[in-house]
């Protein structure tokens, strides 16, 4: 998928860093993607960066909240869905089984914004399009391009975002006997859920594309980050790995066509 015009009810739209250090954030993924930055100042003095591929909007890194630093909270990847309605569906998540976290909150003339949680966890981003909808960049490299919710509760959490958006869903059994679930909107599938591991807690795990992962990961370490899951080639898939940046944050890299 090339340019990206908007998002429908449901799909994945948006990605965004939340770090203690925004400048060494963007020297990583600069080196990282190729991405350039514009820089907009925040009410506090400080300023947060908009990420481009080709003059394309891909993605923000802001900085933490002033708690956040206070708790030396690492830097953390949040994945956003695109609603038609922001304020329905952050008051039906309660009805789902889940949690209303934050928001609704109008965001200028951009869009209103909202965190929710399924049953089990996993802060998930709500994000209803303004002027801004979202990522003009999908699966492509440098571009948000797959998310997946590792949850303890998997079935819970798929009929929360059934409830929600009205997903199809599609099971695909797993040998150990339990079942990897996709998320679609209108046949297509938008995103993944898995059955987390006994004792982790429910987190997002979001993929950027990239033309060449082993490329990409020799770039992280000399960039100074660290490459958690080494370069796994599937054949279905294509090439995976796991990063973190400097200031902690977690991020999935995934084979893309440029």
């Amino acid at each position: 998928m090339a340019l990206v015009e908007g998002y429908r009810h449901g799909e994945p739209c948006w990605a965004d860093l939340q770090t203690p250090d925004v400048a060494a954030a963007m020297d990583f993924y600069g080196r990282l993607f190729g991405w350039t930055f514009q820089d907009f100042p925040t009410p506090d003095g400080r300023s947060y960066a908009q990420a481009f591929i080709r003059g394309r909007l891909v993605a923000t890194i802001a900085p933490q909240s002033p708690l956040q630093l206070q708790a030396g909270t690492s830097a953390k990847w949040n994945v956003y869905f695109a609603a038609a309605d922001a304020a329905d569906v952050l008051e039906e998540a309660a009805h789902a089984g889940g949690a209303a976290e934050f928001g609704p909150e109008t965001v200028g003339d951009t869009g209103v914004l909202g965190f929710l949680a399924p049953p089990g966890g996993g802060t998930t981003g709500i994000w209803q399009a303004g002027s801004h909808y979202g990522s003009q960049l999908f699966n492509e490299p440098g571009a948000l391009a797959w998310a997946e919710l590792f949850t303890p509760e998997p079935q819970a959490a798929v009929g929360f975002f059934q409830q929600l958006f009205g997903h199809e869903v599609t099971e695909y059994p797993q040998d150990d006997g339990g079942s990897y679930s996709t998320l679609l909107v209108d046949g297509n599938e938008v995103a993944g859920i898995i059955p987390a591991d006994e004792g982790d807690e429910a987190d997002w795990q979001i993929y950027f594309g990239t033309a060449d992962v082993a490329a990409a990961a020799a770039a992280v370490q000399a960039a100074g980050g660290e490459v958690l899951v080494e370069p796994d080639e599937r054949p279905a898939d294509g090439s995976l790995a796991t990063i973190r940046d400097p200031q902690g944050g977690v991020l999935n890299l995934i084979q893309t066509a440029a």
